[in-house]
């Protein structure tokens, strides 16, 4: 396993983790896990089941202790000074469990209470906005709506800080667009939002920084942009026919011979061929010596990011493999953090206020 590949450092940090390594009896869950989140920024946290994302979550959020390394949020210790920064935080879990008795109104209010209080305009507007009626009680909400309360609540507070693990998880794809606008909003805002999410296209919406979590470290991480430059473009092409061929060879055939260039294909004046970040000015130039009619350009997915790092795992399981031999990432394997991190959003909170580990 390589380093992994940091691209640019963020100015003002509300959360930095470095060298954090977390052992369970024989199993190693993180092994020097390293992430920095700039203040006012959306960061997107991906990793499968296993990568080490549900045990960063915990330290984070206090309720472990990392057997090495430092973990700062806010300027904190998320150990020793859990009950301060739950004020400043809010947690939104990937699998919400209600007080049953209560009502969800009653639900987002003492939550608020636990954080210092609510904006009661702000909690009114996104009562609306996710369609929520706040009368019935918790034992009759279904996933969605109990993932509801939790994100008002959240949304609602003014934590500087939201830590969210499958927000979505159960919402329909109304809702899912409400709580991106919410995100972006939230962002505007001046807070920060560490946002695991399997739903990829979710995470290249909303998030101005990525991280990749694999073997219980942080494998790549920056912007999209960032990312997609240390990777490859997929060049489609339409050139001019009638180019000269040298030795009857193909016209875009010393494509080839150029670096960064791989996998070239060519049909009639078609052309196809993937290039490295570092080297797609030149092949673009070298196209445009050859007549180019069309032009279509191709960066790599959130999905083929990932696939940088998984795919020799996924390629070895049979997961995502596609007709075509391809292989793509199984997200529903994606870590939710819901066996270790998200059980009760009540009992979290409360147990934390009340200095309980």
């Amino acid at each position: 396993m390589t380093a992994a590949t940091t691209v640019t450092a963020p100015a003002t940090t509300a959360l930095s983790v470095s060298g954090l390594v977390k052992t369970f009896g024989a199993t190693r869950a993180l092994d020097g896990l390293d992430l920095q989140v700039a203040t006012g920024e959306v960061h997107g946290f991906l990793g499968p089941n296993g990568a080490g994302k549900s045990t960063t979550l915990r330290i984070l959020l206090g309720l472990l202790r990392a057997d090495t390394g430092t973990a700062r949020l806010l300027g904190a210790d998320p150990w020793d000074d859990a009950v301060a920064l739950h004020r400043r935080l809010a947690y939104v879990p990937g699998d919400v469990e209600l007080w049953p008795g209560l009502t969800g109104g009653e639900a987002i209010d003492l939550l608020a209470r636990l954080r210092g209080g609510i904006d009661a305009a702000r909690r009114a507007e996104l009562v609306e906005r996710f369609d929520l009626d706040p009368t019935k009680k918790g034992r009759t909400y279904s996933k969605g709506n109990r993932q509801k309360v939790a994100l008002i609540a959240a949304l609602a507070s003014d934590a500087e800080l939201l830590l969210l693990d499958e927000p979505t998880a159960g919402l329909d794809p109304l809702m899912e667009v409400v709580f991106q606008d919410l995100v972006l909003q939230a962002r505007n805002e001046g807070r920060t939002v560490l946002l695991s999410s399997h739903i990829l296209s979710q995470v290249e919406k909303v998030c101005d920084r990525v991280s990749i979590v694999r073997l219980g470290r942080v494998v790549q991480s920056g912007t999209l942009s960032e990312m997609r430059h240390l990777t490859r473009t997929t060049i489609e092409a339409e050139i001019d026919p009638t180019r000269h061929r040298e030795g009857g060879a193909h016209p875009a055939s010393g494509l080839a011979r150029l670096p960064g260039v791989h996998d070239l294909r060519t049909e009639g004046a078609r052309v196809r061929f993937s290039v490295d970040g570092a080297h797609l000015e030149a092949a673009v130039r070298h196209l445009g010596d050859l007549g180019v009619r069309s032009l279509n350009s191709h960066p790599p997915t959130l999905e083929e990011l990932m696939l940088r790092h998984y795919g020799d795992e996924l390629a070895a399981t049979g997961h995502g493999t596609t007709t075509d031999g391809t292989t793509t990432p199984d997200v529903s394997r994606t870590d939710t953090a819901r066996t270790d991190a998200s059980a009760d959003l009540g009992r979290t909170d409360a147990g934390t206020e009340g200095g309980s580990r």
